[in-house]
C-alpha cells in the first residue's frame, strides 16, 4: 500500500471515478479478512489482514487497525 491509500491515512472518503462514498466494512481476499473500502469499481483500500471475520469485525468495531 502507498501513502494516502487508506482512509485513516489521507484517502478521499468519495471514489473519484464513480462517486461513491466509502466506508469502512469487513472485506474477505484469499489472505483473509480485512478492513477496508470498495464500490462499483472494486477495493479501494485494506488493512492488514486478520485470521477470522470476527476478529476483523471487533478491530473495525474499536478502531483498532491499520494499513500494511
Amino acid at each position: 500500500m502507498l501513502p494516502g491509500e487508506a482512509i485513516a491515512g489521507g484517502a478521499p472518503d468519495t471514489c473519484a471515478n464513480c462517486g461513491t462514498n466509502l466506508t469502512n466494512e469487513v472485506l474477505c481476499s484469499r489472505a483473509g479478512y480485512y478492513i477496508g473500502t470498495q464500490c462499483e469499481c472494486g477495493p479501494y483500500s485494506r488493512s492488514q489482514a486478520y485470521r477470522t471475520y470476527e476478529v476483523a469485525q471487533s478491530a473495525l468495531n474499536s478502531s483498532s487497525f491499520s494499513r500494511t
